[in-house]
């Protein structure tokens, strides 16, 4: 019996305002109003971490929205890393791309955004946005950092474009973010407006080095920062803003641009730096005008609501002669056109969701990465632990792209090859409320005759975590420091590794190296 059902009589305009949209929703099964926005014209829908529980449930989902409509977008903000939806609850079996830059094998990088790509296709995934292509100038950017393949533009071009070509012959359409590069930014977009105070020179040397190189690998989606750069447009952030989407991204070489033909999605409309300034109905509208063909509203906002909402504001504003009724068209057109190569595009069968996945098992490429990322500084010669230690985590608080729900750490790992290992959390307030040198006091009490193993993350950007590890290495040389964010302070304790990423994979290889074993 077909299960093909009959469109609504929905008029074109409506139509073309729901197609642009990527929102999200709640829960682990399509919510009726999601299905039936789906038979009135949207297009593409975004799935996060809360609507996942397994890859078979993830199958399901995304097989239940292809019943409404066939060539549905789904999208994911799966980064590998730091930034995992599918393995949000344990952490990703993939190294982000500070590790890939790193080890700088773009062949390593192909191969490990096709073998996620293919585990996103069994998913019934068919748009990521990802790769991060922003060049991480500024190291104490606190949105980027492990997200950038590093900091030299011609780096992290030819690993964003392997890791295009990667994840695209997957069958999976890469969106390449954030455009025109958020790298050096001091300001999370999410809380506030980034002001990047460069010369246009300064940007087309560096920031826009990698996006050139993602249009030439054939990216079909990029993705707009909330950024302002004034030399660029002092008034507008890029993702509001014509000189950057339609001047710069959109032109040709010709004419001074990147001369990008495919989608252009939005960053999370609902984030502050857009939404404080314009609220999410102006601000869409803007976004749309332009040069905008889809707008990611669903980290934050993800109910019908909201849906209606943005429609609504987008038919008005064409109404009103504040969005020209050509361009709302034209960005429609460019979403279902994508969703059409991805039909075309999609991979034979991959194997069944989840394969490995029950044991926690990383596939190879991305264990072969994280081994390889690596770096090893050693004071005298190491030892490998072969008894219980006690595992000091200081803990900054989460960066909203990554998430608090996502565990990082070595603890985990360095339990399951030396039971008996404990480990304790230690965070910025309490090392204010007690201070930096009895934080380390409170460390070695806890730890009593273990060896102890003090994890980071940033330690540059933390000056109380750099503090506390100060004064533990000073009382306990013996200590093992592993930094499981951008290494950027200098190393110190009797053995400091640097993962380049705080994904389980990366923890995995942490733990290896510790007590010298590697098994598989």
């Amino acid at each position: 019996m077909s299960t093909t059902r009959t469109r609504p009589a929905t008029d074109a305009l409506t139509r073309d305002a729901l197609a642009v949209l990527q929102p999200g929703f709640r829960g682990t099964t399509a919510p009726d109003w999601v299905l039936r926005r789906l038979d009135e014209g949207l297009a593409a829908v975004a799935v996060f971490g809360r609507n996942v529980v397994s890859p078979e449930q993830l199958a399901a989902l995304t097989a239940q929205l292809r019943a409404v409509r066939g060539d549905v977008l789904v999208a994911v903000d799966e980064e590998g890393g730091d930034v995992t939806r599918l393995e949000v609850r344990t952490g990703s079996s993939y190294p982000g791309n500070l590790a890939l830059g790193a080890v700088d094998d773009p062949d390593l990088t192909r191969a490990v955004a096709h073998d996620l790509g293919g585990r996103l296709a069994a998913c019934g995934i068919n748009l990521n946005w990802a790769p991060c292509a922003d060049v991480n100038s500024d190291p104490g950017n606190p949105v980027i950092g492990v997200r950038s393949f590093g900091a030299t533009p011609a780096l992290v071009a030819r690993h964003t474009a392997a890791w295009i070509d990667g994840l695209q012959s997957a069958g999976v359409a890469a969106c390449t973010k954030h455009f025109p590069g958020h790298g050096d930014t001091a300001v999370d977009s999410h809380h506030d407006l980034p002001r990047v105070g460069v010369d246009l020179t300064t940007l087309r040397e560096r920031e826009l080095v990698p996006f050139r190189a993602a249009v030439a690998a054939g990216t079909r989606a990029v993705m707009s920062a909330h950024i302002l750069l004034p030399a660029l447009d002092p008034e507008r952030p890029a993702t509001l803003s014509p000189a950057a989407l339609h001047g710069l991204l959109r032109a040709p070489a010709s004419e001074g641009g990147l001369g990008f033909d495919g989608l252009i999605v939005t960053d999370g409309i609902e984030m502050r730096a857009i939404s404080a300034a314009y609220g999410i109905e102006r601000g869409s509208v803007l976004a749309l005008a332009a040069g905008a063909d889809a707008l990611c509203v669903g980290g934050g906002l993800s109910d019908e609501a909201t849906v209606l909402r943005l429609r609504d504001a987008l038919v008005r504003a064409v109404h009103d002669g504040d969005l020209p009724e050509e361009r709302l068209a034209d960005a429609a057109a460019r979403v279902r056109a994508l969703a059409e190569w991805a039909r075309g595009a999609a991979a034979p069968p991959a194997p069944a969701p989840g394969a490995g996945a029950a044991e926690g098992a990383a596939p190879a490429p991305g264990l072969r990465a994280a081994r390889r990322a690596l770096r090893r500084t050693a004071r005298e010669p190491f030892t490998p632990l072969d008894g219980p230690v006690h595992v000091a985590a200081f803990t900054p608080v989460a960066n909203i792209a990554v998430g608090d729900e996502t565990p990082w750490g070595v603890a985990a790992e360095l339990t399951r090859l030396l039971p008996g290992t404990t480990t304790t959390a230690y965070g910025a307030e309490r090392a204010t409320a007690e201070g930096t040198d009895r934080l380390a006091a409170a460390v070695l009490t806890e730890a009593g005759r273990r060896r102890v193993v003090a994890v980071v993350r940033d330690a540059h950007r933390h000056p109380w975590m750099a503090g506390a590890l100060t004064a533990l290495v000073a009382a306990r040389p013996d200590t093992v420091v592993v930094e499981m964010g951008v290494p950027q302070a200098e190393p110190c304790g009797a053995l400091h590794l640097a993962t380049h990423g705080a994904a389980r994979v990366c923890a995995r290889a942490a733990a290896e190296a510790l007590t010298g074993t590697a098994d598989g």
